[in-house]
């Protein structure tokens, strides 16, 4: 197949610059600490806030982890049926637009939450966390369509590249409305700015999708004729990738290598905020401004590795971003508390291999699927991998936070997940040069 055209390229890497917002503002920064600040006691001394919350009393960080862990369950078993009924009637962009609206006004209902409505502001978190992450099981399934398989490397890391060059931009604008409202007519009290910010990432989420929706093309229908019911299409679409799986076997070992490397990336990423808040003790201020060094730094890096891998492979460039994410894990446990310049200094090699890992974990993917029209099933199975990974790490880091009363424990133990992927996917490889030699 030859790569689309420019037209297509750029706007489907809009929609990285639409809902990265969404990723960095509600997911990394002005969130999570609005989240604190609700539901904490305002005493720095306190080793672990409680919440009450439906009759039991919780660390807050911990509930943080956990309301997000329910939200990525939901995603982990509502993808597969809809993405391949997406596939069998090829309506992936209707599907698609269904999820980046209803994230959106997730984010917009976020301005309701106040420290008398944590039930809106958790259920806004689920609802838009199921939205983001829904609706990129559909815009990563364009990938293998729009790109050959030679420019897909390159093509993804252009999508993050404009998608971290998005959030930027908006990230900075609600810094300037969070840190000084003066500046826009606002009080300084009452928590107006801050939650003025979640409505501004809910529209230009919604205004950009509507863009790259624009210029994606159509998906060609994976079913033969229109049958009436739809649930059991997507069943049979489903039931028919997973008997291509079975002779797939480097497809395969890299899903599970996937499962467990991605599961200590995307924890240390949910997490990231309410580490440097709790267990650091770093400033809010500081905080945000490490996390735009990381999205600033993730454009190169998603570049570099992407050449890396041109120069090597795939699978050896995603084994030296797993050693690098080895030393962050180590690195974070040991950082004495309130130190804020070898932060940033962790927070530069974080943003790098941040970008590299994320980039190159989908196009590998996509390189490893056979020629197929069932493009969003083949990527439901990688998002499920994905999702399922980040509900256990989720719960895996909130719940060793409550047992040992601290996130010190939590963040070395994501380690193991690093050695584990690490380990599967030097069989992967292996698996791959067997296939190649027969």
């Amino acid at each position: 197949m030859q790569t689309a055209s420019k037209k297509v390229i750029n706007g489907w890497a809009m929609y990285d610059w639409a809902n990265s917002v969404y990723n960095l503002v509600i997911t990394s920064t002005i969130f999570p600490a609005y989240y604190e600040a609700i539901t904490g006691d305002g005493n720095d001394t306190t080793k672990n806030d409680t919440v009450i919350f439906l009759g039991r009393e919780f660390v807050n960080t911990s509930l943080y982890n956990y309301t997000l862990a329910i939200a990525f369950l939901i995603v982990a078993v509502i993808s597969p049926i809809l993405s391949s009924i997406a596939d069998y009637r090829g309506n992936k962009k209707s599907f698609m637009n269904f999820f980046l609206t209803m994230g959106s006004i997730a984010c917009v209902s976020m301005f309701f939450f106040t420290r008398e409505h944590l039930g809106i502001g958790l259920l806004s978190m689920i609802v838009a966390c199921v939205g983001y992450w829904a609706s990129l099981v559909y815009y990563n399934s364009f990938l293998p369509e729009i790109a050959a398989p030679e420019d897909q490397d390159r093509v993804s890391a252009r999508g993050f590249a404009y998608g971290y060059t998005g959030s930027v931009i908006l990230q900075i604008a609600c810094f300037l409305l969070a840190m000084k409202p003066e500046w826009f007519g606002l009080p300084t009290e009452g928590g107006l700015n801050i939650r003025l910010c979640f409505i501004i990432v809910g529209v230009w989420w919604w205004g950009f999708g509507q863009f790259s929706l624009s210029r994606l093309p159509a998906s060609v229908p994976a079913g033969e004729g229109r049958q009436k019911n739809v649930l059991s299409s997507g069943f049979l679409e489903l039931k028919k990738v997973i008997k291509h799986l079975a002779h797939l076997p480097v497809l395969k070992r890299y899903l599970v290598s996937f499962f467990f490397f991605n599961m200590g990336v995307q924890t240390v990423m949910l997490s990231a905020t309410l580490y440097g808040q709790g267990e650091l003790a770093i400033p809010t201020t500081n905080l945000i401004i490490a996390i735009l060094i990381i999205q600033l730094i993730a454009i190169p890096g998603a570049v570099v590795i992407s050449k890396l891998s041109a120069r090597t492979s795939n699978f050896t460039a995603l084994m030296v971003c797993i050693v690098i994410w080895c030393g962050i894990c180590v690195t974070a446990y040991l950082l004495p508390k309130g130190q804020e310049i070898p932060f940033y200094i962790l927070a530069v090699v974080v943003g790098f291999v941040m970008g590299g890992i994320q980039s190159l974990s989908r196009s590998t993917y996509a390189k490893l699927m056979p020629e197929t029209k069932d493009t969003a099933s083949f990527f439901s199975f990688y998002d499920v991998t994905e999702k399922i990974a980040i509900v256990i790490g989720m719960f895996t880091f909130g719940f060793l936070t409550e047992l040992t009363g601290s996130q010190r424990t939590s963040v070395l133990a994501l380690m193991t997940f690093f050695i584990i992927g690490l380990l599967l996917l030097f069989y992967t490889k292996s698996a791959e040069k067997k296939k190649i030699a027969a």
